[in-house]
């Protein structure tokens, strides 16, 4: 599971690098990966303080540190 995590990580790592800040939603959509995945992989990114998070009403927007 932790691979599988890692690996998450690692995609939505370079999805936002190449495209930017971003919702969670488009990530998930672009990505092709699932919303537990994509919610794990972001605890992942947030714990290596990789990301930043932000969050407007029920939007929530990633981007890279």
């Amino acid at each position: 599971m932790r691979d599988v995590i890692g690996d998450a990580a690692g995609k939505i790592w370079h999805y936002l690098d190449a495209n930017g800040e971003s919702s969670v939603t488009k990530i998930t959509t672009e990505t092709g990966l699932g919303k537990n995945e994509v919610q794990r992989a972001i605890g992942w990114l947030l714990k290596e303080d990789k990301l930043n998070i932000e969050i407007i009403g029920r939007a929530e927007t990633l981007s890279l540190k």
